[in-house]
């Protein structure tokens, strides 16, 4: 068989004979956006911690704020798309975005913390608008065949979107903050603090009212172009009737859980990819200080793998049905796991950069294949795949907790045996795929 390595978008970004290759391009803007927002996050934890004297956990509220705007929103985006259409979801999403962020200023001018908590709340809001409205809205612009490797293409660019806020956050944050140390600003008299505070926060959230104006660009260009209105037909159901018959189909059902093991193991295998290479380098004679920026290099070279996977993928969903790509990379990454958990020295950390390769086109393609068959209920489902993203806050403080036990098992440290709850829920993924994959043979053979 003779394989075509050229890619042809017309392919995948049309539907009786008409091209959204212009609105996906807008759409896809905003996954990275959303990307630079998400990467900004860990950075500015500490920062807050540092700037207001706060403890770790104090700082750690952002997080909170962070998940809580994409729970309670979800289903309430849902609905409103369902009433109105995708388009006004997004600038509905946009809107709130650009508030969120716009609000950093406001915030700043207070010196308080708690402002910012509020507009991050608000902040993510919008992304739950953007996420609820933006990936069904991508599945709709083509024929379900190809809406995996359509979604795929799109949230390529998410990573593109994180780069860009790992950046902003080192070099526009980190980099420009004071270098006083935490225990010294506390030695500071009244004015002395706040002007240093002041200084920091002006820092801080620079990126942030850039953020929000690129938003308004974006949302100015979308309201006024002439959007697809694919899948926007009013079902006139209310959402408990929708919720009941997503409950009905299975890959539906099984594809939330599967995202939510997913978004647990994509979370877990970032967030302590740190402290992971810290101790191996510490191990090997550095001293803590050089071994967490070795690990953030290749935390950031992880990031680099998972945004090229995307685009390999893509490519790859040309020739290899979904299911069966996305089985045997779960496979393959649980495999790499395992040798996080089992390799005491650099090898595990190689381990866990190659993860990210795997993980790059799982989140878009459980999406896909969680979608078929929902038929006019896709609005509503995308959003319970939206609150899927829960895993990631509810998984990683059992690694944590697993850490911070010190325990040894045949003489593996606890860091590494923390890598369990990650290897659980790649197994789940990969038997999603599987059994997505299955019920595709027997349709195929029922048809016959």
């Amino acid at each position: 068989m003779k394989l075509n390595f050229h890619f042809r978008p017309q392919e995948i970004l049309s539907k009786d004979g008409q091209s959204f290759i212009i609105p996906f391009i807008l759409i896809t803007v905003c996954f990275a956006l959303w990307g630079v927002a998400n990467d900004m996050n860990g950075p500015v934890v500490k920062a807050f911690s540092k700037i207001f004297c706060m403890s770790v956990t104090e700082g750690a509220l952002v997080t909170v704020a962070f998940y809580l705007g994409y729970f309670a929103m979800a289903f309430p985006a849902a609905l409103f798309i369902q009433r109105h259409s995708f388009k006004s979801g997004i600038i509905v999403g946009l809107s709130l975005f650009a508030i969120g962020a716009l609000m950093f200023l406001p915030a700043k001018l207070t010196g308080m913390y708690l402002p910012f908590l509020l507009a991050y709340f608000i902040m993510t809001c919008g992304l739950s608008f953007l996420e609820t409205s933006c990936s069904p809205y991508i599945y709709c612009m083509g024929s379900e065949q190809t809406a995996a490797q359509r979604l795929n293409l799109a949230q390529a660019f998410n990573p593109l979107g994180c780069l860009i806020g790992m950046y902003m956050a080192m070099h526009f944050i980190q980099a420009r903050m004071s270098a006083m140390p935490s225990d010294e600003r506390l030695l500071l008299g009244e004015n002395e603090f706040n002007t240093l505070k002041s200084h920091d926060l002006g820092m801080l959230i620079s990126p942030y009212l850039a953020l929000g104006l690129a938003c308004l660009i974006v949302l100015v260009l979308i309201y006024f172009l002439r959007m697809p209105k694919v899948c926007d037909r009013r079902s006139g159901k209310g959402l408990r009737q929708a919720l009941r018959e997503l409950w009905h189909v299975r890959s539906y059902r099984e594809g939330v859980g599967a995202q939510f093991c997913y978004m647990g193991a994509q979370v877990g295998c970032w967030t302590f990819i740190i402290q992971y290479g810290t101790r191996v380098f510490m191990q090997e004679g550095m001293n803590e200080k050089a071994a967490e920026i070795l690990s953030q290099k290749y935390n950031i070279m992880a990031v680099v793998l998972f945004c090229i996977g995307r685009f390999v993928s893509t490519w790859l969903l040309r020739f290899v049905s979904a299911n069966r790509l996305l089985s045997v990379l779960a496979i393959l990454a649980a495999v790499l796991v395992g040798g996080v958990i089992f390799f005491p020295d650099r090898n595990g950390v190689y381990c866990l950069v190659g993860i990210s390769a795997c993980m790059s086109m799982m989140f878009p393609t459980i999406y896909g294949l969680s979608l078929h068959d929902v038929g006019e209920n896709v609005k509503f489902a995308g959003a319970g795949l939206v609150m899927a993203i829960l895993g990631g806050s509810l998984f990683p403080p059992l690694q944590a907790m697993i850490i911070d036990s010190d325990i040894l098992v045949m003489g593996l440290p606890s860091t590494n045996l923390s890598f369990i709850i990650p290897l659980v829920c790649f197994a789940v993924v990969a038997i999603y795929g599987h059994r997505c994959y299955v019920r595709e043979v027997r349709e195929v053979i029922s048809k016959k």
